[in-house]
């Protein structure tokens, strides 16, 4: 893997003048504005007998702005200035115009189009040049690199409690002031690339480079950036490598008339589950596209890193389909892997590493491939971390399947801390998948009806709502303090927002009633979700305080199968769970020396019993316990 690494980064040296040169091509790439007030427009289309430009500032005339052909199916064309100014407004739509080998005219937009916008009263976008006046200045630099990562994972569109497609505005205003103040360090932006389909949670992207124009222009999605950076907040792209849209009209897809240009051809181009086309990674061009499409986001919008989406669709000719992995290394090495794409990760990870070094990189991958985050000159992926995907199906397999006290509290700690050595992982106990239309949130799970009718304090607590708000509470903060080296959730859940995620479609009648989130929950001092929203600030504040997410993996001195109790210490701080669905415990032995209680699940401001006494210190003995000298009794 090395070796065909190190063969393709030597090639770009020689022929292309280095990878920094390479993957600046979104500069030249599409259609440019010059210095001269000229532009500059280039393109790749193998697969077409001509190329032309068109639009508004020609009238339309498909035939009049012909391009260049160039070696290895690129094309450009330059058009002056006219009285020193663009030939090509600001705001004006355009369109290639590719003649296909059969003859046919197909009108397209660029590949590397920055802005596309879509009318009401039309099923297809149209391109847009994008070339304003003044563009956004970014006022605030970048954060530093963050040692501890607790993320919120979001998506702009449904960040209001209105149904409508919210926007970047109200996201910067309104959301990251809320991000801050739960404790969160950094924001990971789903939907942001162009895509068709609302429904499709920004998973069907048609235009690369373009910043989706739903929420607002690229210049107020730049400030939202500069603003989440301005409150020390670092802001990461949900990037997706792994497939692209079918759409043509709109799309990558057939973009020179031909289906295998920027994919296979043929079945091996589609992905049968996710009816999308599937990147050719071993193609020069496609290597040059997207690795330039992550520079431009990190270099014109500031984005401080990528977390990349389908990354075990990528890694195997399989793209993990009908397919288990148990961790047995044969399912790793062999013939099923798609080592192209395996080197362009390696290669997008080193481009990132030495032209960008503060930025983060995140896989997505369920299969456990061995070495995915290590360094690439180890042979490694080059990621810095990996999804800690096994956490939330064991969090539902448990919910769903066993009753409290049917609860194996060796095989909890075994799925927390199931890892490889050396490799970081970002724990969660749900994220968006959980959320969707078709499956249930953990809040959901616990709670289920009761949500809708139980949920005020003004209403006696009922057995189902207290079970539901103590779990959600000791769930969330296991999973942070022992599932990983970062913690993530996704918006709304931190409160157990009480329904699904459902996109407007033909299916519930284009209705945004779901594509919400209802953040006024928390604010209303009568409901309950105010517990859930404080208990999940103050651990991630003690967090913050303490840096355990940052520090060596726990060691477990406790995992008691019949009291139902949990025990660990990491960064100098010692949790201790009690999951038993009725027992308490009085004068119970812990590990430890001198504590004090600084997070308490039963403490009243988060809707618990308040049965513990925070003022006492507890003071430890001599007496072995667990194969550690000293203990305690809580």
């Amino acid at each position: 893997r090395y070796s065909l690494f190190y063969n393709h980064l030597k090639n770009i040296e020689e022929s292309e003048g280095g990878l920094d040169k390479f993957t600046k091509s979104y500069k030249t790439f599409g259609v440019n504005q010059l210095a001269d007030g000229g532009i500059y427009c280039k393109e790749w289309a193998p697969g077409a007998e001509a190329v032309f430009l068109a639009g508004d500032f020609n009238g339309w005339n498909p035939f009049s702005h012909p391009y260049k052909k160039l070696e290895y199916g690129k094309w450009e064309l330059f058009i002056p200035p006219e009285n020193g100014c663009s030939p090509v407004p600001h705001g004006s739509k355009l369109k290639v115009v590719i003649r296909a080998q059969n003859g046919a005219l197909l009108y397209r937009i660029s590949p590397w189009a920055r802005y596309v916008v879509r009318d009401e009263d039309k099923v297809n976008y149209d391109w847009v040049h994008w070339n304003p006046p003044q563009s956004y200045i970014h006022k605030n630099p970048s954060p530093k690199r963050l040692k501890s990562l607790r993320i919120y994972e979001s998506h702009v569109g449904i960040a209001s409690p209105e149904g409508k497609v919210a926007s970047y505005k109200n996201f910067t205003y309104n959301v990251l002031p809320r991000i801050k103040d739960l404790g969160y360090n950094c924001v990971q932006l789903m939907a942001i690339m162009e895509h068709a389909y609302y429904a499709s949670f920004g998973y069907q992207v048609t235009s690369f480079f373009a910043a989706s124009s739903r929420y607002g222009t690229p210049d107020d999605l730049k400030e939202m950036i500069d603003v989440a950076h301005s409150m020390g907040i670092t802001v990461l792209l949900d990037v997706v490598h792994s497939h692209a849209s079918k759409n043509s009209e709109d799309g990558l897809n057939q973009f020179d008339g031909t289906d295998s240009c920027f994919f296979h051809s043929g079945y091996r181009g589609n992905h049968q589950l996710w009816d999308s086309r599937l990147f050719d990674y071993a193609n020069w061009e496609v290597l040059r596209f997207l690795l330039s499409n992550l520079r431009m986001w990190i270099e014109d919008y500031r984005f401080d890193g990528f977390r990349f989406d389908g990354v075990t669709s990528m890694l195997y000719h399989h793209h993990g389909i009908g397919t288990g992995f148990s961790g047995d290394y044969n399912e790793y090495f062999g013939l099923h892997v798609d080592e192209d794409a395996l080197c362009y990760l390696m290669l997008a990870n080193h481009m990132i590493n030495s032209l960008h070094p503060e930025c983060i990189t995140i896989a997505e991958d369920v299969s456990g491939m061995p070495a995915l985050c290590r360094p690439v000159a180890e042979g490694g992926g080059g990621f810095d971390y990996r999804l800690a995907m096994a956490i939330p199906d064991k969090w539902i397999q448990i919910i769903k399947e066993l009753k409290d006290e049917d609860w194996n509290m060796g095989n909890i700690v075994h799925t927390l801390t199931n890892r490889r050595y050396e490799e970081k992982y970002i724990a969660y106990a749900e994220s968006h998948d959980q959320a969707l239309v078709g499956d249930k949130t953990l809040a959901f799970r616990l709670m289920d009806a009761e949500m809708y009718t139980n949920m005020s304090v003004l209403m006696p607590l009922t057995p189902v709502i207290d079970r539901g708000i103590q779990l959600h509470k000791m769930i969330r903060l296991i999973t942070h303090a022992l599932g990983g080296e970062s913690y993530l959730n996704f918006m709304g859940n931190e409160f157990g927002h009480p329904e699904w995620l459902d996109f407007p479609r033909i299916g519930n009648n284009e209705s945004y009633h779901y594509a919400r989130r209802q953040f006024n929950l928390t604010e209303d001092d009568l409901l309950r979700y105010k517990f859930l929203n404080a208990f999940d600030r103050d651990m991630n504040k003690l967090e913050e305080r303490f840096g355990w997410l940052a520090s060596p993996q726990a060691y477990v001195s406790e995992k008691h199968e019949s009291n139902k109790v949990i025990a660990f210490e990491r960064a100098g701080l010692i949790f201790i769970f009690n999951f038993h669905p009725y027992q308490s415990y009085v004068d119970y032995r812990v590990v430890a020396f001198k504590y004090k209680i600084l997070l308490d699940s039963d403490a009243g401001e988060y809707g618990g019993h308040q049965r513990l006494d925070h003022n006492t210190e507890y003071f430890s003995e001599e007496y072995p316990h667990n194969y550690r000298p000293n203990s305690i009794m809580v």
